[in-house]
């Protein structure tokens, strides 16, 4: 998937939702400049794309793997969650909120 095919998506995602752009960037505290990546300027980090998600009601799993993130350009624990066929839909939604929990906590900790 290529920047703009995701940032299709996450105007797509936005829009369906009835959601402005300024009320996006409030509610997922995110910056109007860094969310540029909706319109294929940059590609948002992990942590942006787990707020996004957050802000937009998805699972962060479904938005790592629209963006592109993989094992080889990021953690494969998020691709592992939504690709995984033995969990039920709400069993993903639990563990990519405990995964995004525990890197959380990791972020603060190291700016610490």
């Amino acid at each position: 998937m290529t920047d703009r095919d995701f940032s299709s998506f996450v105007r797509d995602v936005r829009k369906r939702a009835h959601v402005s752009f300024r009320e996006l960037s409030d509610s997922a505290g995110v910056s109007n400049p860094y969310l540029q990546g909706e319109r294929g300027v940059r590609r948002p980090s992990g942590a942006v794309l787990r707020q996004l998600a957050l802000a937009l009601r998805m699972t962060t799993p479904i938005m790592y793997l629209r963006a592109g993130f993989t094992p080889e350009n990021g953690s494969a624990t998020p691709l592992a969650i939504a690709t995984d066929r033995e969990l039920t839909s709400k069993q993903k939604q639990t563990l990519a909120e405990m995964y995004d929990a525990f890197c959380s906590e990791n972020e603060r900790t190291s700016r610490k």
